[in-house]
């Protein structure tokens, strides 16, 4: 809760000074070039870098993808991964409750060196660890901060199976009571064995008007009452065969 509320008066902070007058930005490109070129050295020329030392879990596509596996290499050759998911989530959510700071971030005229520095400020604030911090650098940087919530769920992907752990994802149109909800999980657990520790993550969804959706390994069993609705219409729509009756 303290790390949330450092982050959230960092980016209240940077808030109300959004607008910089030019002499500003002249100090700011002083003050950026040596976390710049630390961040730059540190990822190497990732995104994109394989490293034989470390083996990312998953083959994740697409520029944030990326991202995501140069962060997680990263993240295990400081043994941070879980410290570094925590806090890149927080800097998320954070971002999400602040209008001011999602325009900035969106806006990609802003000045590579004031987006830095900005980044430079909330996670000094927020007292984040060199592999974050260093990481938020270079994606801002690079003008990528747009897609920091899709980054940070890739990274949660990598995060995830570097844990061990599978996701398995149950919609329903109400939330299950804990006993369903246990006995799903243990269902799951015997399915996928004892190798790996089952993650549930329930979603609301009412237009499947009943019935459940269970999303894990990258299946999908869809027994909802809408989708059992839309076969029975099919089957119905279609001709009588008379000869067969």
């Amino acid at each position: 809760m303290a790390l949330c509320n450092r982050v959230r008066s960092g980016i209240s902070l940077f808030s109300k000074s959004l607008f910089l007058s030019s002499q500003r930005s002249t100090l700011h490109r002083s003050l950026v070039a040596p976390s710049v070129s630390l961040a730059s050295r540190y990822y190497a020329d990732v995104p994109g870098q394989k490293d034989s030392d470390v083996k990312v879990p998953l083959a994740l596509f697409g520029g944030s993808g990326n991202y995501a596996s140069a962060l997680y290499i990263a993240s295990v050759k400081s043994k941070a991964v879980e410290k570094v998911e925590a806090e890149l989530n927080i800097f998320v959510e954070a971002v999400k409750n602040s209008t001011v700071f999602s325009q900035f971030i969106k806006d990609l005229s802003v000045a590579k060196d004031v987006r830095v520095k900005a980044i430079q400020d909330i996670c000094g604030q927020a007292k984040f660890s060199d592999v974050t911090k260093n990481f938020l650098v270079l994606v801002a940087e690079n003008g990528r901060l747009k897609n920091i919530d899709t980054i940070a769920k890739r990274f949660a992907e990598l995060a995830m199976a570097y844990k061990g752990e599978v996701k398995a994802t149950v919609t329903t149109v109400v939330p299950l009571p804990p006993e369903e909800e246990k006995a799903l999980k243990e269902t799951l657990q015997e399915i996928i064995g004892s190798g790996a520790k089952v993650n549930l993550e329930q979603k609301i969804d009412p237009s499947i008007l009943g019935g459940l959706v269970l999303e894990f390994s990258q299946k999908v069993f869809d027994m909802s009452i809408k989708t059992r609705a839309q076969q029975m219409e099919r089957i119905l729509r279609e001709p009588v065969n008379i000869s067969n009756i």
